[in-house]
């Protein structure tokens, strides 16, 4: 396993000096492609919107390429080639996942960048290939087998990676809990120990009910805007996929054929 990363490692090494002939596919800016017709516009749209709304919860990138061949090239080299090209997953995180199936040759791979082999490794990877994957291949049945073998890859890689502040922003526009307490028990002392006109936190007539109604208004309105257009969700409701990030890949994951 050793050896076969540090000759994929190589093999990268090597071609980003020397230059690679083979043609890939411009970086796109959907998470599923297929080059082959294959999947129905539906499909794919419910395939796009479960990897954009994981992308956006995890920061986990998963990529789904259909093609019709790699050629005379190894798909796990090829995949991740084009899975560095890409940039698939984060900067610094390298959290990118490639499920890359050749119709024509009749193979599949998963390749992981160096950030989730922890939570994917090679393993787990050959047995999404064998039991989730090839099965609805054989049928040809290329829809539920990217389907399950997806659904898989996000039970394995979930929570390994929580979204950026900037993404989730959990904390904003939220009020202060304690400083709500501490406002309360210095009114409920004033209006107990002040006595006469001094039991009113304000002075004038109906005083008090409007200090509440501000107070309690103020709380509803801060805590009301993180949900407001439904924007808080990521995108996945109307933004859409924002682009790969810069991961890296170094040679984890496995393939197979069917």
């Amino acid at each position: 396993m050793i050896l076969k990363k540090f000759s994929i490692f190589i093999l990268l090494f090597f071609f980003s000096i020397k230059g690679f002939t083979q043609n890939f596919p411009e970086k796109p800016n959907r998470l599923v492609n297929d080059y082959t017709n294959t999947l129905s516009p539906d499909q794919i749209n419910n395939l796009e919107s479960k990897l954009v709304a994981f992308n956006d919860s995890s920061s986990t990138q998963i990529a789904v390429v259909l093609i019709k061949s790699v050629g005379v090239y190894d798909i796990a080299d090829y995949t991740a080639r084009l899975a560095q090209k890409w940039g698939v997953g984060q900067k610094g995180k390298n959290n990118g996942v490639v499920l890359l199936a050749a119709l024509a040759d009749r193979k599949v791979t998963i390749q992981t960048g160096y950030g989730v082999e922890g939570v994917l490794p090679d393993a787990l990877t050959k047995r999404i290939i064998e039991n989730e994957i090839k099965p609805s291949f054989i049928e040809g049945n290329y829809y539920a087998g990217i389907t399950k073998a997806t659904d898989a890859i996000i039970a394995y890689t979930k929570g390994e990676y929580k979204a950026t502040a900037k993404e989730k922003q959990p904390n904003a526009g939220k009020f202060p809990v304690g400083l709500i307490i501490i406002i309360i028990i210095v009114v409920i002392l004033l209006s107990k120990g002040g006595g006469g006109k001094g039991g009113q936190v304000i002075g004038s007539r109906g005083g008090s009910s409007l200090f509440w109604w501000t107070l309690m208004s103020g709380m509803g309105n801060r805590g009301g805007g993180g949900l407001g257009g439904g924007r808080g969700f990521g995108g996945s409701s109307g933004g859409g996929f924002g682009g790969f990030g810069g991961g890296g890949f170094g040679g984890g994951g496995s393939s197979g054929s069917w």
